[in-house]
C-alpha cells in the first residue's frame, strides 16, 4: 500500500478542480513542538474561492441527482481508506497539531473514518414524509441538497471538525468548500483532499482552500455557497452570523466553551480526580468541551485541589512524536501568551497556583488553580490551555446557580454516586451536552453534537436528523390525477 501524502502534486498548492497553485503565497506549516518545517501549501484568495464556488455549483447538479450508491459508495471509499492510512495520517496529527498519539486516534478513526462510514449510511436514510391534506391530492415534503457548503474548520481538532461536515454534505448530494486552519492546513486539509481524490468522488465537488481572513470571509460572502459550517471561536462565529444575515444564509456554529464539571460530596475523591485531570488537561486544554471550571462541594474542594495537583506535576509534557508524553505543546505563541495572561492575572486577582503555572517554549504545564474568585478571568473566560480553576459550592442550588452562570453552554459533567440526583442537577444547568459521572470532552459520530447560548446555535452535526437539517432544504410536493376546476 502506498502512502496517501507522499504525492508530490499538493506541496505548494490549494485542491480545486485538481491540484492548483493558489492566487496568494503559500503557507509554511511548521511542527509546534520543534519548529521545524513540516510543508508547504497553496493559499486561496478571495478570488480563488469564488472560482471554486462557482466550479462547486456546477458540479453539485450531476452529483445530486445520481443514484444514492453512487455517493454511499464514494464515502464508504473513504472510510476505508482512513483505515488504511491511519498511522500516516496519526503522524501527520500528531506533528502539526501537537496532538499525542491517542487523540490523533480518535482524529482518524473515530472522527474520519467513523464520520465517513455514518454519512455512507445517511446517503440512503428515508429524505421525506407523507403529509395530510384536505385537498384530494397526495402530500408530502422531501429533503433537497442545499447545493454548495461553505466549512471553515479549526486548528485543534483538525480532521474530525472538518469532516464531520464534508462527510455528511457530499453524502446528501451537496458540494463542499473547506477552509482549513492555516496552522493545520495539510492533516486537516490535503489529507481530506486525498482521502477523497482517491475515493474517486468526481472533480468539482470538493474545493480544499487554506487561507486567510480574508478567504474565509469569501466564502462566507459568496452568493453560492448558502449554508456555511464553522467551528471555532465564539467572537470568529458572531462576526461570520452577522456576515451571513446579511445574504440570509443559514449558518452551523459551533464556538467556544467554559464548561463545568460539578464534583458532589459523595464521589470517589481519585477517580473524580482523575477524570477531572483528563477533562482539563487532555490536548493541552485546546478542546472546546475542556471540563474549564471545576465546582467541587466544599467539603472535598481542598482534598480535590490537592489531588488534582498530583495527577497534574505528575503527567509527562514534550513532543509527542518524540516520547510516551501525556500533553503536548500549545498550538503557537499567540495561544500560549493567551493561557499565560489568564492565569497571571487570575493570580493576582487571589487564586491560588496548587500546580504548575510555568511553559518552556510552547509546553504549557498542566496547572491547577485554587481559592478561584468568580470574578477571576480563569473562571470567567474560555482558557484554551491546560487550566483547571476550582471552586467550591455549599449545596446544590449554588452549584446549580454557579455552573449556569456562564454565557457558554457547550457541556456539562456532574460526578456523583446518585445518579437520580445527578440528572435533576442537570435540568437546571442550559447546555448541549450531559455527562453523569463523566468528565466534559466527549464526541461520537452518532450523536447530535452543538451547543447553546455563546457555544453555538444548537446541534447541528451528528446523527440523521441533525446533519438532514443542516444540509439541506425542505420542500413541498403536492400531487393531483388531473387539474381541478376554479372559480375563476
Amino acid at each position: 500500500m502506498g502512502t496517501l501524502l507522499d504525492d508530490p502534486r499538493w506541496h505548494g498548492r490549494i485542491y480545486s478542480g485538481g491540484w492548483a497553485t493558489g492566487a496568494g503565497e503559500e503557507i509554511i506549516s511548521t511542527e509546534p513542538a520543534t519548529g521545524e518545517v513540516l510543508g508547504r501549501v497553496g493559499a486561496a484568495t478571495p478570488a480563488d474561492v469564488h472560482k471554486a464556488a462557482e466550479r462547486a455549483a456546477q458540479a453539485q447538479v450531476d452529483w445530486a441527482a445520481r443514484p444514492y450508491q453512487d455517493r454511499a459508495a464514494v464515502l464508504r471509499r473513504a472510510a476505508r481508506l482512513f483505515e488504511e492510512h491511519q498511522e500516516e495520517i496519526e503522524t501527520w496529527v500528531v506533528r502539526e497539531s501537537g496532538a499525542i498519539r491517542p487523540f490523533a486516534t480518535v482524529q482518524t478513526i473515530g472522527g474520519g473514518a467513523d464520520e465517513c462510514y455514518e454519512a455512507a449510511a445517511l446517503a440512503a436514510a428515508p429524505y421525506g414524509e407523507l403529509l395530510r391534506s384536505q385537498e384530494q391530492r397526495l402530500s408530502f415534503s422531501r429533503r433537497r441538497p442545499v447545493g454548495v457548503v461553505g466549512v471553515i474548520a479549526p486548528f485543534n481538532a483538525p480532521v474530525v471538525l472538518a469532516i464531520r461536515a464534508v462527510a455528511p454534505a457530499l453524502a446528501l448530494g451537496n458540494a463542499v468548500l473547506l477552509k482549513p486552519d492555516p496552522r493545520t492546513a495539510i492533516c486537516g486539509g490535503v489529507t481530506i483532499a486525498r482521502i477523497f481524490e482517491e475515493a474517486g468522488l468526481p472533480d468539482g465537488l470538493l474545493h480544499v482552500l487554506p487561507g486567510n481572513a480574508d478567504a474565509g470571509a469569501a466564502v462566507v460572502d459568496d452568493p453560492q455557497i448558502p449554508v456555511i459550517a464553522f467551528t471555532g471561536s465564539t467572537r470568529a462565529g458572531r462576526a461570520i452570523a452577522v456576515a451571513a444575515a446579511r445574504h440570509l444564509k443559514r449558518v452551523h456554529l459551533e464556538l467556544g466553551g467554559n464548561s463545568a464539571l460539578v464534583v458532589l460530596d459523595d464521589v470517589d475523591l481519585e477517580k473524580a480526580a482523575s477524570a477531572g485531570s483528563f477533562g482539563s488537561f487532555h490536548h493541552a486544554g485546546q478542546i472546546c468541551m475542556a471540563s474549564s471550571r471545576h465546582i467541587v462541594h466544599a467539603s472535598i474542594a481542598d482534598d480535590y485541589a490537592a489531588l488534582l495537583a498530583q495527577h497534574a506535576d505528575a503527567l509527562p509534557v514534550g513532543n509527542p512524536a518524540g516520547g510516551d508524553v501525556a500533553v503536548g505543546p500549545i498550538i503557537d505563541e499567540t495561544q500560549r501568551d493567551g493561557v499565560h495572561r489568564i492565569v497571571t492575572e487570575s493570580v493576582e486577582a487571589g487564586a491560588r497556583i496548587a500546580a504548575g503555572g510555568t511553559y518552556e517554549g510552547l509546553f504549557y504545564r498542566p496547572t491547577v488553580l485554587a481559592d478561584v474568585p468568580l470574578a477571576a478571568p480563569a473562571y470567567a473566560q474560555e482558557i484554551f490551555g491546560p487550566v483547571a480553576p476550582v471552586v467550591p459550592f455549599r449545596d446544590l442550588d449554588e452549584a446549580a446557580r454557579l455552573a449556569a452562570g456562564t454565557e457558554y453552554g457547550l457541556s456539562l459533567g456532574i460526578l456523583t454516586r446518585d445518579v437520580m440526583k445527578g440528572l435533576a442537577l442537570a435540568e437546571r444547568i442550559p447546555t448541549g451536552l450531559v455527562h453523569i459521572n463523566d468528565q466534559t470532552v466527549n464526541d461520537e459520530a452518532t450523536i447530535p453534537f452543538g451547543g447553546v447560548g455563546d457555544s453555538g446555535n444548537g446541534s447541528r452535526h451528528g446523527t440523521g436528523a441533525a446533519n438532514l437539517e443542516s444540509f439541506t432544504e425542505q420542500q413541498w410536493v403536492t400531487v393531483r390525477g388531473e387539474v381541478p376546476h376554479y372559480p375563476f
